[in-house]
Parts: C-alpha cells; structure tokens; sequence
C-alpha cells in the first residue's frame, strides 16, 4: 500500500513553486488559522487553554531544521499564526551522500519498498540502484523546499489540533504568505519584525521575556555564555551569526548577534512606549552599517506585511530579481524606495 501511495504521488505534477533560489535563499513565511481556530492561548469564545499548542509547533518547527537542508533564522509562535524566516542551503544538500539523503527522507516518511530494502542492507540489482538514486534525487530537492518545509510542519499541527478538538477539515488558512527578502537590509528588518510580534501584540514586555520565539532562546544564550564567560553565543537549530561581512566569511546571518540583540532590545522599548518612528540618539551599529534611516526603521518593524508583497529589497536589487524572475510588476517598489533606499 505505501508502494502504491508513493509511486502516484511521485507521477503528480509538482505544483510551481514561485521561489526562485537564485533570487535569495531567505524567505518569510506566515500560516494563519480558519473558522477563526486558535492555534495557541485562551478563546474566549470556547472558554479553552490552548497554550501548550505553542510548545507543539515550536519543537516540531526546530526537529525539522534538523531534518531539512533549511535554515530557521527567527520564529515567533502567535496566538492565531505564527512567523518563521527561512533560508534555503543548496549546499548543505547537494553535499549528502545517497544513504544520508535517504536516512534524513526515512525520519519524516516511510520511504518505499527499494529505500527500505537498501536501509535494512539488502543488495539491490542495478537497474533498481539506478531507480532508486532517481527517486533519491527527488527526496533531495524535496528537503531544500519550503513548500516541502511548511507542509509538513502544518499538516501535522493541523493533525494534533484536529483530534485535540475532534473535528476535521482545514486547520490552516491555504497555503502559507511568503515574502522573498533579497538584501541585508530586507533580511534586518524583518528579522526584528518577527522577533518582535510578541511585543507589538502585548504578549511580552521584552524581546527576552516573549515565550516560544527565536528571540527569547538567543538572548538565554548570550545571556548565559556571558555569565560563565564562554564565547559560544549560537542557539542549536538555529541559524548563527556570522558577524558583518568579511573576506573569510563564515555561513550564517551577517550581522553581529550582540549588535542585532541590541538593536530589537531597543526597538521592542521604543513600541511599548508608544514612541512612533524614534530611535534613540546612538543609532544602532547595523542601521548604520545598512544606511537605514532611523525614522523609517519604525516602520518597517511595525508593518513589514502591510508594506510589501512578494519580494522585498532595496531597488536595485528588486530590479535584478524581478529580471531573473522573469516578472512584468514590480511589487512593493514604491516601499522599497521609500523605505529601503
């Protein structure tokens, strides 16, 4: 029977994906619930805690980035939906072995009838080796797309939701938003926008104190490796900090962590308050660095969904990607200049 199913889905015609992997790895991705369903927190409606759903999302969210040839540079698990920027790594994938590809394929599905009997150590005839490193190729491209990513990640919440509430039917609003970010500056932006939703939703006070994100297990970390005095900032699971370009550039964010926790510290203050569109005298070091001007930075933390589409850059760069893309609109590009020039 898993034969079968796997041999129709693998004749199914891939449905496009729109993201184009020379255009940026990084991606923004959002999944928001229907019939007004709660993915975590309290309905008033039904009188119902769903809180721990938060712990749910967040623990399958970091085991696949083990899995996948996918990056997670910041989450934030919301009430109804929850944010994740993503970075593709061709390179990771194109460097596993057959038997590594196949082992990381078999820890999401069951495989088919060849991947097992090569898995359990079985010879195969080499007309079935050939078939299997065919269909071994597909698992690899599968393990570096987002779509790939986010469906799996929202059928199985979707899952433990439904049979939580024992009903069927769509957990998930359609397919997930997703926003290209094709420069640093798109990529800093909405980075603080996604580490801060918690804060600009009154779920937290602070970055550090919001539940369930990205931001709160990078700022336990540095915190830590500051108190017993050792180097190492990175949080498993997540993307590094690479610090600001250089010749011998590790992989990684551009940008130094202490820089960037810094500056969402600051931003986070600066919304609490109420104080649209100012940042203190002493401008962070990675808006200098970038040349955003401070006053748009408000903006841009506060309303990176309202402000652009699909791909989100500098003009320069929206310019090249929509010719690679071979696109005739150019999305957002009155905010890009407005905001990202």
């Amino acid at each position: 029977m898993q034969g079968q199913v796997l041999r129709c889905a693998l004749k199914q015609k891939a449905r496009p994906d729109p993201r184009a992997l020379e255009a940026t790895p990084f991606y923004h991705c959002v999944s928001r619930c229907v019939r007004k369903a709660y993915l975590c927190g309290f309905d008033r409606t039904t009188k119902t805690n769903y809180e721990h759903r938060r712990a749910w999302l967040e623990e399958e969210l970091l085991n696949q980035a083990e899995v996948f040839a996918i990056d997670i540079a910041a989450y934030a698990v919301m009430s109804n939906h929850y944010h994740v920027i993503l970075h593709i790594n061709k390179a990771k994938a194109d460097a596993w072995a057959l038997d590594e590809v196949i082992e990381r394929w078999h820890t999401l599905y069951k495989g088919c009838t060849l991947s097992q009997r090569y898995s359990a150590g079985q010879t195969l005839l080499d007309v079935e080796l050939e078939v299997l490193k065919d269909i071994t190729e597909k698992w690899r491209k599968r393990l570096m797309k987002i779509s790939w990513f986010m469906g799996r990640l929202n059928e199985k919440v979707s899952r433990q939701a439904n049979f939580e509430e024992s009903c069927t039917g769509h957990f998930w609003e359609g397919r997930f938003k997703s926003q290209a970010l094709l420069d640093e500056k798109a990529l800093v932006a909405c980075l603080a926008y996604v580490d801060l939703n918690p804060v600009r939703a009154k779920m937290a006070k602070t970055p550090e104190l919001s539940a369930h994100t990205s931001i709160k297990k990078r700022a336990e970390k540095a915190k830590q490796s500051y108190t017993i005095n050792h180097p190492n900032q990175q949080v498993k699971n997540l993307m590094p900090f690479a610090g600001n370009p250089r010749n011998d550039m590790p992989e990684g964010l551009p940008f130094k962590l202490t820089d960037y926790l810094e500056l969402v510290e600051l931003t986070g203050r600066v919304i609490r308050d109420d104080k649209r569109g100012h940042i203190e005298h002493n401008i962070p070091p990675i808006l200098k660095r970038l040349g955003i001007e401070p006053e748009n930075w408000m903006e841009l933390t506060t309303k990176f969904e309202d402000n652009f589409k699909d791909l989100v850059g500098s003009p320069s760069i929206l310019e090249d990607a929509i010719a690679l893309l071979n696109r005739k609109r150019r999305p957002s590009l009155q905010s890009c200049k407005t905001l990202l020039t």
